[in-house]
């Protein structure tokens, strides 16, 4: 280790291996149902690749008999999890014990050295150059050398309260968003299900006048073409308009281009991978392959009616080698269909609901934004914290 000078303030350099002890995971065996669906989460990346700052929910959990007989290990809380292999780089913070498989590792701050707070951003800070060290032939891969080969400027311990702090400040808002979200998403299908499913407005039981069609007669239904041959991987001026793929993190996000392909309120559900992941659209958009996209007719049925009837549907898909979901197959989905009068009224009540949810949306764009413009700001010392208190 060694002390340089940055924008007038004293670091210490060490190997990023140097400031955190590195934890493998591991997998219980899937054989053994006593290992499995207890009390412990037990991560794989899909659980954290959205860029918050928690990971709160796992899809699977293990018992004490998987954790005891394998070699998984038990995370604590404000331990950071990394993914390794493959989709390499997704990093979040433990916020209560949990258990992860064998394609991530765990980092646990040298709290003397480092606290867990600014160990997350300091690895935020240098996933770039992580994932440019990666290793292998078939999939890219962090190994213990990739964070033995990065050299990182490290402050006093105090000046890393105070840089965590206010990038902390910042995720907390957008954590309270996503929040938000999740309850305002919450209600829309509570009442989705009280008019659709149970019809507790209509007396329990299906109106007579309401049909049943399906998804290709009463929307237009196209599969994801190309990636344009103009693509940004950051918002811009001119390259404003989202890319869309099948992906799970960002909601499929892609990156961005200059023109868009669809403009309505539209529906899209992926096609492979991960089959039935349904997202509502309301900006102008391109998608692209292994991407279903579907334009409601309005004057059949709104978007949002569809994207919550989707939402609630199993979705499933066709092949003896990779499941893939197809359009003319897809188009056969039958859909409940009520009067225009009862979708109008829906869809009314719903709009006021989506718009806050949308706004929250936006503004934590905007502040996943500002954080990511201080984040190497912060780092470099070039915003000075030292007269900052806490």
């Amino acid at each position: 280790m060694k002390s340089e000078e940055s924008w007038g303030r004293l670091d210490m350099k060490f190997k990023l291996s140097d400031v955190m002890e590195l934890i493998g995971g591991g997998t219980p065996k899937t054989s053994k149902v006593e290992y499995w669906n207890g009390e412990i989460p037990w991560l794989s990346v899909k659980d954290f690749n959205n860029d918050f700052r928690y990971v709160y929910e796992t899809e699977k959990s293990i018992t004490e008999l998987g954790l005891n007989n394998s070699s998984t290990k038990l995370l604590k809380e404000g331990d950071i999890i990394i993914s390794a292999r493959g989709t390499v780089g997704e990093i979040a913070t433990i916020p209560f014990p949990m258990a992860f498989n064998q394609s991530c590792y765990g980092l646990r701050a040298k709290e003397e050295v480092v606290t867990s707070d600014y160990l997350y951003y300091l690895i935020k800070h240098n996933v770039y150059i992580l994932k440019k060290n990666t290793h292998g032939s078939v999939f890219d891969t962090i190994t213990r050398d990739t964070f033995s080969g990065i050299e990182v400027d490290i402050p006093s311990l105090d000046e890393q309260r105070k840089i965590a702090s206010i990038l902390s400040e910042i995720d907390e808002k957008i954590e309270l968003n996503n929040e938000i979200n999740k309850n305002l998403e919450a209600q829309a299908q509570a009442i989705f299900k009280a008019w659709f499913v149970d019809f507790e407005l209509f007396d329990n039981k299906r109106p007579n006048d309401w049909i049943t069609s399906t998804l290709g007669t009463v929307s237009v239904m196209s599969a994801g073409g190309d990636k344009p041959k103009n693509v940004s991987q950051t918002k811009t001026d001119l390259f404003q308009y989202p890319i869309y793929s099948n992906g799970l993190s960002d909601e499929g996000l892609y990156g961005f281009t200059d023109k868009p392909k669809i403009v309505e309120e539209s529906v899209t559900v992926s096609a492979r991978g991960t089959i039935g992941f349904v997202c509502l659209r309301h900006i102008p958009y391109v998608p692209i392959v292994r991407l279903v996209t579907l334009v409601p007719k309005a004057e059949i049925i709104s978007a949002k009616y569809l994207y919550l009837y989707l939402k609630q549907v199993h979705i499933t898909g066709t092949g003896t080698t990779q499941q893939q979901l197809t359009v003319p197959d897809f188009q056969k989905t039958e859909i409940l269909v009520p009067t225009q009068k009862i979708m109008s009224q829906f869809t009314d009540i719903l709009e006021p609901i989506f718009k806050k949810l949308w706004a929250n949306q936006i503004e934590n764009e905007e502040m996943s934004s500002l954080r990511d413009t201080l984040l190497p700001k912060l780092m470099s010392g070039e915003i000075d914290v030292a007269n900052i208190d806490l």
